[in-house]
């Protein structure tokens, strides 16, 4: 893929950047893996709002992804790349041997009329997924399971990708993309190579209506509200807040410890703010 950038006949397109979408080979998805997409607008089930800044965005629908890749042993070829709104990575169409179709995140280099498979002893290619014991150090690997069977949780977006830098007994030491080293069970499979669509970062919106188009209200800071809103609001004229930084809640926020021990923190060897 590449950046494209626009002339600048307005203030919003002057800075603004966008995909050329060469690698998307068709326009339409397909219906059956297509499911509705309800917005909830950052609102509970209480009606109150639990994530603030939540709010519109086109309209679209959920394209169901196959994270699991449980379809073991039957080969399966690329039929097109699509673009999928609701993440930054690419995403390919599969049709299996036996006829069914599906969904998986489109890795770098992966292409239409490609050959991929899930299986122990696959080929070391982009797309073939297979447990992590099986995969030499160093090949890049994305879509990793935490829990065997449970389907992929780590390096999902674009451009990212995990390494295995060694093996110990039940475990594998797979460093993330963040440079944390985290141990996972020698049964959780993953998918080779790198995901795709790597130049994401380095696009521009240019203005804050495309931040609309994707659902992002904007968002105000606490010192410039009233003190009935936030904890830092009011003041003559401008202020800094006159306390240290504190959230909605009074609750410390830079510094401050707020993370609970998770049952899976025995699994982390070395922290991404390790010094």
């Amino acid at each position: 893929m590449g950046i494209k950038t626009y002339k600048p006949t307005s203030p919003g397109s002057r800075w603004k950047t966008g995909y050329d979408f060469k690698e998307i080979t068709t326009s339409k998805p397909e219906k059956s893996l297509l499911r509705p997409l309800k917005k909830s607008g950052g609102r509970n089930n209480n009606g109150r709002i639990t994530s603030r800044g939540i709010g519109g965005g086109h309209k679209r629908k959920y394209r169901i992804i196959d994270f699991r890749r449980n379809k073991f042993d039957i080969g399966a070829s690329v039929v097109s790349i699509e673009y999928d709104p609701n993440r930054t990575c690419r995403i390919a169409l599969l049709q299996y041997e036996d006829g069914e179709k599906r969904y998986i995140l489109c890795p770098l280099d992966l292409n239409v009329g490609d050959k991929v498979i899930s299986t122990d002893f696959p080929e070391i290619k982009a797309g073939n997924c297979l447990p992590v014991e099986n995969i030499p150090p160093g090949i890049s690997i994305h879509n990793i399971e935490l829990n065997k069977g449970c389907g992929g949780k780590i390096a999902r977006s674009a451009g990212n990708a995990c390494s295995i830098i060694a093996k110990d007994g039940d475990y594998v030491h797979i460093k993330m993309p963040s440079g944390e080293v985290r141990l996972v069970k020698k049964g959780c499979r993953a998918t080779i190579g790198q995901v795709g669509n790597t130049e994401h970062d380095s696009i521009s919106l240019g203005k804050a209506g495309r931040s609309r188009y994707l659902g992002r209200n904007p968002l105000s800071r606490a010192v410039v509200k009233n003190p009935v809103d936030h904890p830092m609001g009011g003041g003559e004229g401008k202020s800094s807040g006159g306390r240290h930084p504190v959230s909605l809640w009074g609750k410390p926020t830079k510094g401050y410890k707020t993370r609970k021990p998770k049952l899976s923190d025995k699994f982390i060897i070395r922290r991404r703010n390790a010094k």
